[in-house]
């Protein structure tokens, strides 16, 4: 469903715009793209006097906080290294941002979020960020659980294949969320600061 509306009570959510994940091939969005839509989405937030949270992946310095479950296709970490959770200079917070580590994919798992979105009255969530069908997709599934409406900029993510991309993006975020465009949320958001 197109975004034409959104809720006087939403945020912004940007998930693992950071040093460590924009340096991996990232497909059908490059990372410039994800991290400039992301950015002006941030901008016209703080503008409206919207919430901002900036989250970030993190391990560890030792590594030991990753998960690494028993699986057909063990998935670890990358390398760690001393700006592997450092976010896109083009995000860097304001003073009244929010920001949240997490250890997993999701956001809401074992972090603050879902307390700090109720503390403000946020019913709904803007998503972006790297990995569309993992940090993203996860995400966007708590959130429903947890009962928030969810909007997904689309080219505002990205992940490591266009199959996996359009899975999410045609095939599970439809059920759970409204995904369009940067430039329609950005709209959407003017509409609503105008009304």
């Amino acid at each position: 469903m197109p975004v034409t509306d959104l809720s006087p009570h939403s945020a912004l959510v940007v998930l693992d715009v950071q040093q460590g994940i924009l340096g991996l091939p990232l497909q059908p969005h490059p990372a410039a793209r994800v991290v400039d839509n992301s950015a002006r989405l941030a901008h016209a937030f703080r503008a409206a006097g919207r919430p901002v949270i900036l989250v970030t992946v993190a391990h560890g310095p030792d590594g030991g906080a990753a998960l690494r479950p028993r699986a057909d296709v063990p998935h670890h970490p990358p390398a760690l290294h001393p700006a592997y959770s450092a976010l896109a200079p083009e995000l860097a917070p304001h003073p009244t941002d929010l920001l949240i580590t997490k250890r997993q994919w999701g956001a809401f798992t074992g972090t603050e979020l879902d307390l700090q979105l109720r503390r403000r009255g946020i019913g709904e969530i803007v998503l972006t960020g790297v990995a569309t069908n993992l940090a993203v997709e996860s995400t966007a599934r708590s959130a429903y659980e947890h009962g928030y409406d969810v909007v997904v900029a689309e080219d505002a993510t990205s992940t490591f294949s266009v199959e996996h991309q359009e899975f999410a993006i045609k095939r599970i975020l439809p059920m759970i969320a409204r995904v369009d465009s940067t430039a329609a949320v950005l709209t959407a958001l003017r509409a609503v600061r105008a009304g």
